[in-house]
């Protein structure tokens, strides 16, 4: 019988302990000449990971959890290597809202109760619609991400009081570099406010809303994509026609997640000429939040003027 999720996280728990037993912290040591230790930083994602670095400088060590491109983080199952990271921790960024549970569960397990965590989706302060269901995906927010990096800032200055200048003036720069993909997003709007688009998941949704979008698929589409269920026929062939019928400008598909239904919505957007734009939920190799973020919101420009 296959063993449950928290049952996993038991086991592995227990066999990061045992490890644990054997190994010295290093982030409670001093550095080379009395200096500092490095903070251990743990992400859930490597999205928050590398904003934590940005912030942090040579002043941390972060560990992100999920740093596959190809992994759905929705099915990450957990790792003991990971369990002995969150259980060094001295600051956790998790994003929340029923994104990453396993990151409560495993900081649980190792007993690590004084690490400072932070949680995205509780600094955002975003709630569930009347009805509705929360997005969770607040890092496609830029005054979420801006929220987060000040908590990180002082949760690093925290475990690190030498280095506090340097946080705030680190978180600072980074925000600084958040303005013009703001600004971007009211470029797109001022253009295109109003266009319809498709979506396949309600990733990209914070994004696509600052540009005055206005996202016309079925949520029972997407909803159902996110959860991993099937879409009734009278959805699927509803979602389809809003490409036939050019009733969108543009799909914006969420490649970490694709499978037969979400593949018959690209195909029908190319058939009918409408532009796709690919996004995912962590960072694709080689690039950083700022840049990862630029090149989405080119890309999204680019479709919707076509």
């Amino acid at each position: 019988m296959p063993l449950s999720t928290s049952r996993r996280i038991a086991l592995l728990t227990s066999a990061s302990l045992a490890l644990l037993a054997g190994c010295g912290s290093s982030s409670d040591s001093s550095g080379a000449k009395g200096t500092p230790a490095r903070v251990a930083v743990v992400a859930s994602t490597n999205v928050w990971g590398d904003i934590a670095q940005r912030i942090g400088g040579d002043r941390v060590d972060v560990t992100s959890v999920i740093s596959d491109p190809d992994q759905d983080p929705h099915s990450y199952e957990a790792d003991p290597q990971n369990q002995l990271a969150l259980s060094k921790a001295k600051v956790v960024v998790e994003n929340g809202g029923g994104y990453d549970d396993f990151v409560d569960h495993m900081l649980k397990g190792g007993h690590n109760d004084s690490a400072e965590v932070i949680n995205a989706v509780e600094v955002s302060g975003k709630t569930a619609p009347k009805g509705g269901e929360l997005n969770e995906h607040v890092w496609y927010d830029f005054p979420t991400v801006a929220k987060v990096a000040d908590r990180i800032s002082a949760a690093l200055a925290k475990a690190d009081p030498s280095g506090a200048t340097t946080f705030t003036k680190n978180a600072a720069a980074f925000k600084a570099k958040l303005a013009p993909l703001e600004a971007r997003e009211a470029r797109i709007k001022k253009a295109h406010g109003g266009a319809g688009i498709a979506i396949t998941e309600p990733v990209p949704l914070y994004m696509t809303e600052a540009s005055g979008l206005v996202n016309r698929t079925p949520a029972q589409f997407s909803e159902a994509i996110e959860e991993g269920d099937d879409v009734s026929p009278r959805v699927l062939q509803e979602s389809l026609a809003l490409f036939s019928d050019k009733k969108v400008k543009a799909l914006v598909y969420n490649e970490q997640t694709s499978g037969p239904q979400t593949e018959k919505a690209e195909a029908a957007a190319k058939a009918a000429g409408i532009p796709v734009v690919p996004v995912t939920e962590t960072l694709p190799k080689g690039k950083d939040y700022l840049g990862w973020m630029t090149s989405n919101l080119d890309a999204l420009a680019s479709a919707l003027a076509k």
